[in-house]
């Protein structure tokens, strides 16, 4: 790509995520980098009119609901040279093919990774607490000091913190870890060393120690094949009596028949932002459990926090077309390997 041309782009998403993450700001910069025709955005590749404006589009740009950029597709955008994600995971969009195709990937996973880091560590901390499980008592009962009085349970000092994945959040979540005075974090991820983890102030261990020790358990795996249901009957079982589930990975890491199975002997709590299935379906018993929070999946990027996305992915393109580096590229690997 010789520096600053101006290259034919094309956004491919659904219509919300257009409107939530394009404002005026976000598309009076692009339209200074990249030309653009009408529509700007279509989330539909397969239609005649929009097969006919790929074979000369040089950039995508894509967030939510652009739709598996399968070998055909590819294939009808000979010039297609760059894809530019404005939301997190590529795992739904992309395969190897892309690589065949000689098409240059990033993603704005690590800025997606910063809202679900703070959810994360806010849920920590109320599960040191335990306050969502106090609060839920309180509307019950509508006496909500009983149970705090006299308990030496609802503090997180001196917390064993466990969190499985050493994932993008997952190194984010550690970091923010350090604010609290917990007695240790412990980190269980095959792909991860172990000087890296110290580096970002936690302690690198096999996952069956990790289970037996942890007070509260936060997941940040990708979903994959063989982390499906990484978290079982098995596994629930090792945590200690009172400990806290948390995820806001991928519901399927868990296996929910067994989860249920716990928070309602009342052993373990859970803090879910995520489900399997999702949404919980009306008649599920988790809901009416007092020990489990479930919340919409809002961790990751909403509102302002998505804008961030499209914003570092037009500061890519800006940084493409200058012929400089990506900041963010996605290889091959972490289609395997990350969230």
């Amino acid at each position: 790509m010789t520096p600053r041309t101006r290259p034919l782009a094309l956004l491919v998403m659904d219509a919300p995520t257009f409107a939530l993450q394009f404002r005026s700001d976000e598309l009076r910069r692009l339209s200074q980098l990249v030309h653009l025709d009408e529509p700007v955005c279509v989330h539909d590749l397969d239609s005649p009119e929009v097969r006919a404006r790929l074979c000369s589009v040089e950039v995508l740009l894509t967030s939510w609901g652009a739709p598996h950029l399968t070998e055909e597709r590819l294939a009808a955008a000979p010039q297609l040279q760059a894809v530019l994600h404005c939301a997190g995971s590529v795992r739904g969009l992309i395969d190897d093919s892309i690589w065949r195709h000689g098409v240059v990937v990033s993603s704005a996973a690590e800025q997606n990774a910063v809202p679900v880091a703070e959810f994360t560590l806010a849920a920590i901390i109320m599960a040191g607490k335990k306050a969502p499980f106090l609060a839920a008592r309180a509307r019950r009962d509508r006496n909500g000091w009983v149970d705090a009085l006299g308990r030496e349970d609802l503090s997180n000092c001196g917390r064993t913190i466990g969190l499985v994945g050493f994932s993008r959040i997952g190194r984010r979540v550690l970091r923010l870890l350090r604010m609290l005075d917990t007695a240790e974090v412990l980190v269980s991820d095959p792909y991860a060393d172990a000087e890296s983890v110290a580096e970002a102030g936690g302690r690198l261990v096999k996952l069956d120690d990790l289970l037996l020790r942890a007070e509260i358990l936060s997941l940040h795996a990708p979903l994959l094949r063989e982390t499906r249901h990484l978290i079982g009957t098995r596994e629930l079982a090792m945590l200690p009596d009172g400990a806290t589930l948390i995820n806001t990975a991928r519901g399927a890491l868990v296996d929910h028949d067994a989860l249920l199975l716990e928070c309602s002997s009342g052993r373990i709590d859970a803090i879910l932002d995520v489900t399997d299935p999702e949404p919980m379906p009306p008649d599920s018993p988790f809901h009416e459990l007092l020990n489990v929070m479930i919340t919409p999946h809002i961790a990751g990027s909403l509102g302002a926090e998505a804008r961030r996305m499209s914003s570092h992915a037009i500061d890519e393109l800006d940084r493409w077309l200058d012929g400089g580096s990506l900041s963010s590229p996605v290889t091959s690997g972490e289609l395997t390997m990350r969230a």
